[in-house]
Protein backbone atom coordinates (compact mmCIF):
# COMPACT_ATOMS: atom_id res chain seq x y z
CA UNK A 1 0.00 0.00 0.00
CA UNK A 2 1.19 3.54 -0.74
CA UNK A 3 2.49 5.57 2.20
CA UNK A 4 -0.02 7.76 3.98
CA UNK A 5 0.02 11.39 2.87
CA UNK A 6 -0.19 13.73 5.83
CA UNK A 7 -0.31 17.49 5.53
CA UNK A 8 0.91 19.52 8.49
CA UNK A 9 -0.37 23.09 8.63
CA UNK A 10 1.50 25.28 11.10
CA UNK A 11 -0.87 28.14 11.86
CA UNK A 12 1.22 30.38 14.08
CA UNK A 13 2.70 33.65 12.89
CA UNK A 14 4.92 33.93 16.00
CA UNK A 15 8.61 33.44 15.07
CA UNK A 16 9.17 31.63 18.42
CA UNK A 17 6.03 29.51 18.13
CA UNK A 18 5.73 26.45 20.35
CA UNK A 19 2.98 24.99 18.19
CA UNK A 20 5.39 25.14 15.22
CA UNK A 21 8.03 23.31 17.27
CA UNK A 22 5.51 20.59 18.05
CA UNK A 23 4.55 20.46 14.36
CA UNK A 24 8.22 19.89 13.50
CA UNK A 25 8.42 17.09 16.05
CA UNK A 26 5.24 15.60 14.59
CA UNK A 27 6.82 15.77 11.14
CA UNK A 28 9.81 13.77 12.41
CA UNK A 29 7.52 11.13 13.94
CA UNK A 30 5.53 10.84 10.72
CA UNK A 31 8.65 10.53 8.58
CA UNK A 32 9.97 7.80 10.92
CA UNK A 33 6.75 5.93 10.11
CA UNK A 34 7.44 6.39 6.40
CA UNK A 35 4.62 8.82 5.74
CA UNK A 36 4.72 11.27 2.89
CA UNK A 37 4.59 14.63 4.69
CA UNK A 38 3.88 18.09 3.34
CA UNK A 39 4.70 20.78 5.91
CA UNK A 40 3.18 24.19 5.25
CA UNK A 41 4.10 27.03 7.57
CA UNK A 42 1.62 29.91 7.34
CA UNK A 43 4.29 32.22 8.74
CA UNK A 44 6.03 31.97 5.37
CA UNK A 45 2.97 31.85 3.13
CA UNK A 46 0.79 34.84 2.39
CA UNK A 47 -2.91 34.17 2.79
CA UNK A 48 -5.27 36.36 0.78
CA UNK A 49 -8.27 37.87 2.52
CA UNK A 50 -11.27 35.68 1.82
CA UNK A 51 -13.65 37.38 -0.62
CA UNK A 52 -15.05 34.26 -2.36
CA UNK A 53 -13.87 35.62 -5.71
CA UNK A 54 -10.36 36.96 -6.31
CA UNK A 55 -8.86 34.96 -3.42
CA UNK A 56 -8.93 31.86 -5.65
CA UNK A 57 -6.50 33.55 -8.04
CA UNK A 58 -3.90 34.08 -5.31
CA UNK A 59 -0.74 31.96 -5.79
CA UNK A 60 -1.09 30.38 -2.31
CA UNK A 61 -4.61 29.13 -2.89
CA UNK A 62 -3.86 26.25 -5.24
CA UNK A 63 -1.02 24.85 -3.11
CA UNK A 64 -3.07 24.98 0.10
CA UNK A 65 -6.20 23.56 -1.53
CA UNK A 66 -4.36 20.58 -3.02
CA UNK A 67 -2.33 19.91 0.12
CA UNK A 68 -5.52 19.54 2.13
CA UNK A 69 -7.71 17.85 -0.48
CA UNK A 70 -5.12 15.24 -1.49
CA UNK A 71 -3.98 14.30 2.03
CA UNK A 72 -4.99 11.16 3.88
CA UNK A 73 -4.94 13.28 7.02
CA UNK A 74 -4.33 16.85 8.15
CA UNK A 75 -2.56 17.97 11.27
CA UNK A 76 -3.40 21.51 12.40
CA UNK A 77 -0.75 22.97 14.70
CA UNK A 78 -2.23 26.14 16.14
CA UNK A 79 -1.69 28.67 18.89
CA UNK A 80 -4.51 29.40 21.31
CA UNK A 81 -5.25 33.10 21.73
CA UNK A 82 -8.21 34.55 23.65
CA UNK A 83 -9.88 31.16 24.11
CA UNK A 84 -9.77 30.22 20.44
CA UNK A 85 -7.34 29.14 17.74
CA UNK A 86 -5.22 31.82 16.10
CA UNK A 87 -6.81 33.77 13.25
CA UNK A 88 -4.47 32.40 10.56
CA UNK A 89 -6.03 28.94 10.88
CA UNK A 90 -9.53 30.38 10.55
CA UNK A 91 -8.47 32.34 7.45
CA UNK A 92 -6.96 29.18 5.97
CA UNK A 93 -10.18 27.24 6.49
CA UNK A 94 -12.31 30.03 5.02
CA UNK A 95 -10.10 30.11 1.94
CA UNK A 96 -9.90 26.36 1.31
CA UNK A 97 -13.31 25.45 2.69
CA UNK A 98 -15.51 27.61 0.49
CA UNK A 99 -16.79 26.37 -2.81
CA UNK A 100 -17.40 29.61 -4.69
CA UNK A 101 -18.40 29.71 -8.34
CA UNK A 102 -17.03 27.38 -10.99
CA UNK A 103 -17.71 23.99 -9.43
CA UNK A 104 -15.02 24.09 -6.74
CA UNK A 105 -15.53 21.72 -3.83
CA UNK A 106 -14.21 22.37 -0.35
CA UNK A 107 -10.83 20.76 0.27
CA UNK A 108 -11.89 19.76 3.80
CA UNK A 109 -14.72 17.31 3.07
CA UNK A 110 -14.18 13.96 4.86
CA UNK A 111 -10.71 14.89 6.06
CA UNK A 112 -9.14 13.27 9.14
CA UNK A 113 -8.03 16.20 11.32
CA UNK A 114 -5.72 16.25 14.32
CA UNK A 115 -5.15 19.30 16.50
CA UNK A 116 -1.84 20.20 18.12
CA UNK A 117 -2.30 23.31 20.23
CA UNK A 118 -0.07 25.55 22.29
CA UNK A 119 -1.60 27.91 24.82
CA UNK A 120 -0.60 30.03 27.74
CA UNK A 121 -2.88 28.60 30.42
CA UNK A 122 -3.76 24.96 31.14
CA UNK A 123 -7.50 25.68 31.41
CA UNK A 124 -7.74 26.73 27.72
CA UNK A 125 -7.32 23.11 26.63
CA UNK A 126 -10.78 22.98 25.01
CA UNK A 127 -10.38 26.23 23.07
CA UNK A 128 -9.96 24.39 19.75
CA UNK A 129 -13.39 22.80 20.24
CA UNK A 130 -15.53 25.26 18.29
CA UNK A 131 -13.28 24.98 15.23
CA UNK A 132 -13.26 21.18 15.53
CA UNK A 133 -17.06 21.16 15.72
CA UNK A 134 -17.29 23.43 12.68
CA UNK A 135 -15.02 21.14 10.65
CA UNK A 136 -17.04 18.12 11.71
CA UNK A 137 -20.47 19.61 10.99
CA UNK A 138 -19.66 21.66 7.88
CA UNK A 139 -17.23 19.31 6.14
CA UNK A 140 -17.93 15.94 7.80
CA UNK A 141 -14.32 15.82 9.00
CA UNK A 142 -13.34 13.05 11.37
CA UNK A 143 -11.71 14.73 14.36
CA UNK A 144 -8.98 12.78 16.10
CA UNK A 145 -10.12 12.52 19.75
CA UNK A 146 -6.48 12.68 20.85
CA UNK A 147 -5.32 16.28 20.91
CA UNK A 148 -2.04 17.72 22.10
CA UNK A 149 -2.52 20.83 24.20
CA UNK A 150 0.71 22.19 25.65
CA UNK A 151 1.56 25.18 27.79
CA UNK A 152 4.90 26.62 28.86
CA UNK A 153 4.91 24.06 31.70
CA UNK A 154 5.43 21.32 29.11
CA UNK A 155 8.79 22.71 27.98
CA UNK A 156 12.10 22.35 29.76
CA UNK A 157 14.16 25.54 29.63
CA UNK A 158 11.59 26.86 27.18
CA UNK A 159 12.95 24.79 24.28
CA UNK A 160 12.93 21.04 24.95
CA UNK A 161 9.61 19.25 25.22
CA UNK A 162 9.01 17.26 28.40
CA UNK A 163 8.70 13.46 28.37
CA UNK A 164 4.96 13.71 29.02
CA UNK A 165 4.53 16.08 26.06
CA UNK A 166 6.54 13.74 23.85
CA UNK A 167 4.36 10.80 24.93
CA UNK A 168 1.13 12.75 24.23
CA UNK A 169 2.40 13.81 20.82
CA UNK A 170 3.45 10.28 19.94
CA UNK A 171 0.08 8.77 20.91
CA UNK A 172 -1.81 11.50 19.04
CA UNK A 173 0.22 10.79 15.89
CA UNK A 174 -0.36 7.04 16.23
CA UNK A 175 -4.14 7.58 16.43
CA UNK A 176 -4.00 9.95 13.42
CA UNK A 177 -2.23 7.29 11.39
CA UNK A 178 -4.64 4.54 12.43
CA UNK A 179 -7.69 6.66 11.56
CA UNK A 180 -6.17 7.78 8.25
CA UNK A 181 -5.20 4.23 7.33
CA UNK A 182 -8.58 2.72 8.12
CA UNK A 183 -10.60 5.48 6.46
CA UNK A 184 -8.53 6.06 3.34
CA UNK A 185 -10.58 3.51 1.38
CA UNK A 186 -14.02 4.51 2.70
CA UNK A 187 -16.82 4.29 0.16
CA UNK A 188 -18.67 7.51 0.97
CA UNK A 189 -17.98 11.05 -0.15
CA UNK A 190 -19.56 14.10 1.48
CA UNK A 191 -20.75 17.41 0.17
CA UNK A 192 -22.82 20.24 1.64
CA UNK A 193 -25.53 18.37 3.50
CA UNK A 194 -27.13 18.12 6.91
Amino acid sequence: MDPLKITILSGSLDPKSRSRRMACEAENLLRERRCEVEFIDLQHLELPAFDNLKCYEHPSYDRLYRAIRDADGVLLAVPIYNWSVGSAAKSLIELTGATGAGGRKSAWFDQIVTFICSGGLPHSYMAYGSLAMSLMLDFKCVINPYVVYATERDWLDGTISSDSLQARLQKTIEVQLELSSKLRSRAYSSDWEI
